[in-house]
């Protein structure tokens, strides 16, 4: 984890955890093997830490805001993905 701080990963391993479910995280966390792994670390220190980290924009909106742009590219997997998060962020049906 030399790559970047620690403890903007620690936030985004929590902000992902709470919006994605603990048992998905963890999977995609130990199934990372020295290829992807530098890319977990970094789209959860980046991403999640610093983007939803912020708190500016709560995670509701943030939720709302990334399906919107997961629909328009048609990333269908991923938007199901983060349907279930944005209904863990309090995003109604």
């Amino acid at each position: 984890m030399s790559v970047f701080d620690k403890d903007l990963f620690d936030t985004g391993l929590a902000k992902r955890k709470a919006t994605l479910g603990e048992k998905y995280v963890e999977q995609s966390l130990v199934k990372a093997d020295e290829f992807t792994r530098p890319f977990q670390e970094t789209m959860t220190a980046w991403w999640w830490g610093f983007g939803w980290g912020d708190e500016v924009i709560d995670a509701k909106t943030c939720s709302m805001m990334n399906l919107a742009m997961l629909g328009a590219m048609g990333r269908i997997h991923e938007w199901e993905l983060h349907c279930k998060g944005g209904l863990n962020n309090g995003v109604s049906k």
